[in-house]
C-alpha cells in the first residue's frame, strides 16, 4: 500500500516529514474545486460528526491517522464520489461503504483519500544497498525472496526485479522471487498489467529499458511494457497490513517504504513488529526517509537512514 499523502510528495525526495506527523491536505486545484460545488447547487456540508465516523472507520480499516484539520480533504476526495452518485450527505454515502459486504467501497474510499505516488528507482540508495550489500550475500541461495509491503502500482517490486538481474544475472529470473502486496486493487491491477507511459520510466538507466522492457506503442501512446521473464519474479497480493500478516517464507530483506507517515505512531510500532516475524536473522528493513524508527522499542537495529537490521547474522 505505497499511499502517499498529496502533502508529502516532495518528501519522496527529501526527507522532511516527522513519522506520523505527515497527512494528506488537499492540493489548491481540489480546494478551488470545493469552493466552486456550491455553484453546482450540489455540495453537502460534512459535519464534525460525520467526519468523526469517517475518522475512525478509516483508521479501524487500514490504520490510517485523518486527525483535525483534515475536514476540507474528507470533504473535497469524498464530495466528489458523493456528487457522482447523486447523493445528499456523507453519512449516506458512509453507510453504503459500511454496507458493502464486497468491501470495494472501502477499497474505493481508501483510494479517493490517498494518492499513490511512487516511481522506479525512488530513493536509489536503498537499491545500492540491495546490489552492494544484500546481493552477494544471498546470491548462492537457491531460491531468495523479498517483500514489497505497499508495492502500489509496482514500480518498486519491478525495480527490486531490475537490480537482482543486473547483480545476479539472468539466473535471478528463476531465483529471485519478489512478494509484492497492497490494500488497493486499483493499483495492483495496474501493477499486473505492468505498462507504463514512457513518463513514468525516467528514472530508469536507458540499458536497462532495452534489456527489460518492451515498446508498445499500439495499447497506449509511447508505452513500455515489463518483459515477461522479470515479471514473472512479482507476485502482486492484495494485503491489508492492519489485518494478521499471512504466513510465508523469511526475507532477507523487507520494504515498507513511504507508507508509516500515514499512520500514528501507535499503529507504526505493532506493524513494525509484526514485520520483523517475517525477517530471517540478520535481514533489513527498508522504510521512507522521510521515516524513522527511532525510539521505537521493535528490536530493530539501526544501520542507515531508513535502514534498520533484525539481530543475527544473514546466511548465504
Amino acid at each position: 500500500m505505497a499511499i502517499i499523502p498529496a502533502s508529502n510528495r516532495r518528501a519522496a525526495a527529501v526527507a522532511q516529514a516527522k513519522p506520523g506527523g505527515a497527512g494528506p491536505r488537499p492540493k489548491a486545484s481540489e480546494a478551488a474545486s470545493l469552493a466552486a460545488l456550491p455553484l453546482l447547487g450540489a455540495r453537502p456540508t460534512l459535519t464534525a460528526q460525520e467526519f468523526q465516523e469517517i475518522r475512525k472507520f478509516i483508521y479501524d480499516q487500514a490504520g490510517i491517522d485523518l486527525h483535525a484539520g483534515k475536514e476540507d480533504l474528507v470533504a473535497v476526495r469524498l464530495g466528489k464520489k458523493l456528487m457522482a452518485a447523486g447523493l445528499k450527505s456523507y453519512q449516506e454515502y458512509f453507510r453504503q461503504v459500511k454496507a458493502d459486504r464486497t468491501g470495494n467501497m472501502m477499497t474505493e474510499m481508501i483510494d479517493a483519500l490517498t494518492t499513490n505516488f511512487t516511481g522506479f528507482m525512488r530513493e536509489p540508495v536503498h537499491f545500492e544497498f540491495l546490489r552492494k550489500t544484500v546481493l552477494p550475500v544471498v546470491g548462492k541461495r537457491q531460491r531468495i525472496d523479498f517483500w514489497s509491503a505497499a508495492c502500489s502500482t509496482g514500480e518498486e517490486p519491478y525495480t527490486i526485479a531490475f537490480v537482482a538481474l543486473e547483480a545476479l544475472g539472468g539466473k535471478a529470473a528463476q531465483q529471485v522471487k519478489i512478494l509484492a502486496t497492497d490494500i488497493s486493487t486499483k493499483v495492483l491491477k495496474f501493477a499486473g498489467e505492468a505498462l507504463y507511459p514512457a513518463e513514468r520510466i525516467a528514472g530508469i538507466p536507458p540499458e536497462w529499458r532495452k534489456k527489460y522492457l518492451t515498446a508498445e506503442t499500439a495499447a497506449r501512446d509511447s508505452a513500455l511494457r515489463v518483459r515477461p521473464e522479470v515479471k514473472r519474479m512479482v507476485e502482486f497480493q492484495r494485503m491489508n497490513l492492519m489485518e494478521p500478516l499471512r504466513g510465508g517464507r523469511r526475507c532477507p530483506v523487507i520494504f515498507l517504504r513511504n507508507v508509516m507517515i500515514y499512520f500514528d505512531r501507535a499503529t507504526q510500532e505493532s506493524l513494525v513488529k509484526r514485520l520483523a516475524e517475517h525477517l530471517e536473522p540478520g535481514g533489513y528493513l527498508l522504510i521512507g526517509h522521510s521515516e524513522s524508527l527511532t525510539g521505537m522499542p521493535v528490536g530493530l537495529e539501526y544501520v542507515a537512514p531508513a535502514t534498520y537490521r533484525k539481530p543475527g547474522k544473514l546466511q548465504g
